[in-house]
């Protein structure tokens, strides 16, 4: 049984990013750039963003090795960002794994992850696989997840040893199924549960069986994060259900907390969020939090370079 003790161990944050928009890398920060953003508004995240603010912000936490996920870096230059993350990490001891961009479609495809898989600190790749944008176009649209190139592409990623992170919303999981079933040789990290954005009574059943076929998939894991709602800011009481569920369909074992800064700072500071994660699950045995909180992460993405 679990008490109510919150968790006070290491911390291994499985979903964060850092960037210098200064240097334009990345489009989608530039100063005139204004795309469709899930959160609204997100000027404030066009700013400078590297360990020592991550430090700072993390104070009061014990955040021990961190998963750098890639920042939508020039498509022309991914292996570019993979050289700045692993400078970072030599640098500052931040970030401790990268999933690196990767474009699966691309006739180049092959060589590109080749030379991703070179870097020591690369353990996922990630290709947004786009797709219906609501749960009404499901059907008339599919996702890359189908399309024969990329699924070329994802094949390769079992011969460097490279897990999936899938940025997809929750309608599109029965495509991910599908990919899991095929490649099962492959491990895919859902990132961000799902990213059930609508929490009316009917769109959280869907999302709750969306992610329990899902979760039916042996090489199926999911980050907890991402769990923000426009113009609101992040409170435990809103993500409770959704956080206790995701820990109940995929198992402590398979799931691991995530801060998503700085991008989730437009809801909350990071402090509130881990403490909201730490609150959520203090009912919870001492050893499921160390696995969401720190063990599970580190299994997956080998943060202290330790063997699979």
């Amino acid at each position: 049984m679990g008490g109510e003790n919150p968790w006070d161990g290491a911390i291994v944050d499985a979903h964060q990013h850092f960037w210098e928009p200064e240097h334009g890398r990345n489009p989608w920060l530039a100063p005139e750039a204004a795309i469709p953003f899930r959160y609204g508004d997100y000027s404030a995240l066009k700013r400078r963003y590297l360990p020592e603010d991550y430090r700072r912000d993390a104070a009061g936490h014990d955040i021990v090795e961190t998963v750098y996920v890639e920042t939508e870096w020039d498509p022309a230059d991914g292996p570019g960002e993979t050289r700045y993350a692993a400078a970072l990490a030599e640098r500052h001891g931040l970030p401790n794994a990268i999933v690196a961009q990767a474009w699966l479609d691309r006739p180049d495809a092959a060589a590109l992850l080749a030379r991703q898989a070179e870097c020591p600190l690369v353990r996922s790749v990630r290709h947004k696989p786009g797709g219906p944008a609501s749960p009404a176009e499901r059907g008339a649209r599919r996702t890359l997840m189908s399309d024969p190139a990329w699924r070329r592409g994802y094949e390769r990623l079992a011969r460097h040893g490279l897990h999936f992170d899938l940025q997809t919303p929750w309608w599109n999981l029965p495509e991910a199924v599908a990919l899991a079933r095929d490649f099962p040789e492959t491990l895919i990290i859902l990132n961000h549960a799902g990213l059930p954005a609508a929490r009316d009574a009917d769109s959280l059943r869907r999302w709750r069986e969306a992610m329990a076929g899902f979760a039916e998939c042996p090489n199926a894991r999911v980050k907890i994060s991402g769990l923000g709602l426009p113009g609101r800011p992040w409170r435990a009481v809103e993500n409770r259900w959704i956080v206790l569920e995701t820990v109940y369909l995929f198992g402590p074992e398979r799931a691991m907390f995530a801060s998503n800064f700085p991008v989730d700072s437009l809801c909350g500071s990071l402090d509130s969020i881990l403490s909201g994660f730490k609150s959520i699950t203090a009912c919870l045995p001492r050893a499921a939090q160390a696995l969401l909180f720190r063990d599970t992460a580190r299994a997956v993405y080998r943060t202290g370079g330790t063997a699979p």
